[in-house]
């Protein structure tokens, strides 16, 4: 490389800046451009009257992916980030009412097996078993770019062929190792980090339940937004400058080819490369003009399947409660549940809810003797019907009710110090989530790996795509994937050395 490349990324979500950190480190001019007043987008920090929450992932798996981000710049996770497991992992409050709470203790994990699901531990072996094995032949098929139909004939993508299982859903894929629909259910919640219904999530990733119980979860203290700030800390050492407060209103297209930025205050930015971190469909639809998405044009997008979104209560409290640091309460008709998310798109009667109580871990997340909690409900995305105006302030009473009377919160509401909701509307109009789809495009069959949005964008030359909504998909460790894929293409364009 001759000169310094100039690269300039719309967004510094964890993907945009794993590119950032990674592309400064090789010696690239980089720039972040980011429309809020600080990093992390929606893995960014909500401060409200003293109270600190995640505003979205608050889940941490497969903390060595942020090990070898770092290791690849030639620094050490712990120099930047205070990261601990969980014991348990959660708590799961299933239909019928029982607690399981997942651990990676064997012999506590076999005796709660024991006394739940009698007869279920051998089955829970050989799902362990034969998920090793599937996640070592799938790993490298996440690691690389899907630019051409060809990708699918590398000698990895033939090896982790008989692996992938996506003939059939998560739940059905379950059915082989356990006999109690409720234990299924137990491991297929984590298709909500996906946005989609385990009766119809491809049976794929069902590698992310064996990542939680074979790596654990973790906490970052302070908030797994504090990731976040690492990479942003990270990026900056080596050269690459972050503009908060900065909007961009458009990628300029010369010729098919990514040129620079126009940002709002009426500022062009040249460029070589542009990398998008935005979400994707918003991207599309508010920073590309139409002609210049043939591929991915507006009746595309329209056609195709978008996650769930969530309504959201951020809670500041003043007292403590005795739960572990995260909750999953199951709807007692969780199919039902997931219909209505997924198909009929209407509000559910029983949702399921997920409660956070981080501060059990983390005391710096509220002032002493206070606590902090997060709720998260999935719920049907925009393309529905629903009048959130309305509907908002009935489903925050619902919600916090069950969070009492199932969640073994009792008297939450007369603790309540400080709040903030989020509505699916508040996703799509004010967080800038194409149809408030929290978890961007869905993870059918039909938008994986060549199907999804690349990573080096189909529509446009030197642009490339990093997030939930291009290759591997959602989820933080596979947004910081798609971070280090969209840098290796950019390096590997200008011929520099690795």
């Amino acid at each position: 490389m001759t000169k310094k490349q100039r690269v300039a990324i719309v967004g510094a979500g964890p993907g945009g800046l794993t590119a950032a950190m990674l592309l400064a480190h090789r010696g690239f001019d980089v720039e972040v451009f980011e429309k809020q007043n600080q990093v992390g987008g929606r893995n960014g920090a909500l401060r409200v009257d003293g109270y600190t929450f995640d505003i979205g992932p608050t889940f941490l798996m497969m903390r060595n992916i942020i090990d070898e981000m770092f290791a690849l710049c030639g620094r050490k996770t712990e120099a930047y980030l205070d990261i601990r497991e969980l014991h348990p992992m959660y708590r799961l409050k299933l239909g019928d009412g029982r607690d399981f709470s997942p651990i990676r203790d064997a012999v506590k994990m076999r005796a709660q097996l024991d006394a739940l699901f009698p007869g279920e531990w051998e089955g829970y072996q050989r799902f362990l078993a034969y998920e090793k094995r599937k996640l070592a032949r799938i790993t490298p098929c996440l690691q690389v770019p899907y630019s051409s139909l060809g990708s699918y004939l590398s000698g990895r993508m033939l090896r982790a062929l008989p692996y992938l299982d996506a003939h059939k859903s998560l739940f059905e894929h379950l059915g082989d190792f356990f006999h109690s629909d409720l234990l299924k259910l137990a491991f297929t919640f984590q298709a909500k980090y996906l946005g989609m219904s385990p009766w119809l999530c491809p049976a794929t990733f069902s590698i992310i339940s064996y990542l939680e119980h074979s790596g654990g979860i973790h906490h970052i203290m302070g908030g797994l937004n504090q990731l976040s700030q690492a990479l942003a800390k990270a990026a900056t050492e080596d050269g690459a400058k972050i503009h908060l407060a900065t909007p961009v209103t458009e990628v300029m297209v010369t010729h098919g080819r990514a040129t620079g930025l126009k940002l709002q205050n009426g500022e062009t930015i040249q460029a070589d490369a542009v990398v998008l971190n935005a979400d994707f469909a918003h991207a599309m639809t508010h920073l590309v003009k139409p002609e210049h998405r043939q591929r991915w044009n507006d009746a595309k997008l329209k056609k195709a399947g978008f996650s769930c979104s969530t309504f959201m209560l951020y809670l500041g409290i003043d007292r403590t409660y005795d739960i572990p640091h995260h909750n999953v309460i199951f709807a007692p008709d969780y199919r039902q549940n997931v219909r209505e998310i997924a198909e009929t798109q209407v509000l559910s009667e029983d949702p399921s809810i997920y409660i956070q109580n981080a501060c059990v871990t983390d005391s710096t997340l509220a002032p002493p003797g206070h606590s902090t909690i997060y709720l998260l409900v999935p719920t049907a995305n925009n393309r529905g019907s629903i009048d959130w105006a309305k509907e908002a302030p009935m489903y925050r009473d619902k919600v916090l009710e069950l969070v009492e009377s199932r969640g073994g919160l009792s008297d939450l509401r007369k603790h309540i110090k400080a709040e903030r909701m989020i509505t699916p509307h508040d996703w799509e109009h004010q967080l800038d989530v194409y149809a408030g789809a929290t978890f961007n495009l869905a993870h059918n069959v039909g938008q994986m790996l060549y199907l999804r949005p690349h990573n080096s964008f189909e529509d446009i030359r030197d642009c490339y795509l990093v997030g939930g909504g291009t290759h591997p998909g959602s989820g933080v460790p596979t947004i910081l994937e798609s971070g280090r894929i969209s840098a290796d293409l950019i390096e590997r364009k200008f011929n520099t050395p690795t």
